[in-house]
């Protein structure tokens, strides 16, 4: 019986890659007043640590439906954070077309490499299911 190979968290390419965004966003966050991190930058911030947060949680977790479930709030996150937080700073003019390109790499790499890994979790549910 071939036994699996236990891969550390850190050594994950979608977590590395959340940990980027999460970096990316601090920079954003650090440079904002406090009356706009009230506003729009604590949830930014918040949202955007989710997401590798709760990747972090699922890894941990035996059953894979339970690590799914955690990988689909991941998600969750990252939408918001992405397409709701991070669009509105560009638009109300919080941040330069520098910083949005820069973390928009980084979130259209992540967004692929997530939406693999959860796709990959489900395999194994489907998997074991047979």
């Amino acid at each position: 019986m071939e036994q699996k190979k236990y891969i550390a968290i850190k050594d994950l390419v979608v977590y590395q890659i959340t940990r980027k965004l999460s970096s990316l966003a601090w920079k954003i966050y650090e440079k904002m007043d406090w009356h706009l991190q009230k506003i729009i930058g604590d949830q930014f911030i918040t949202s955007t640590d989710s997401v590798d947060a709760n990747i972090v949680e699922g890894y941990r977790r035996y059953h894979y439906r339970d690590k799914i479930k955690f990988y689909y709030i991941s998600r969750a996150s990252f939408c918001e954070s992405v397409y709701h937080w991070l669009e509105l700073l560009l638009e109300r003019n919080k941040i330069s077309n520098d910083e949005y390109t820069e973390i928009k790499l980084v979130a259209d790499e992540l967004q692929i490499k997530l939406n693999n890994f959860i796709t990959t979790t489900c395999n194994q549910i489907n998997k074991n299911n047979e």
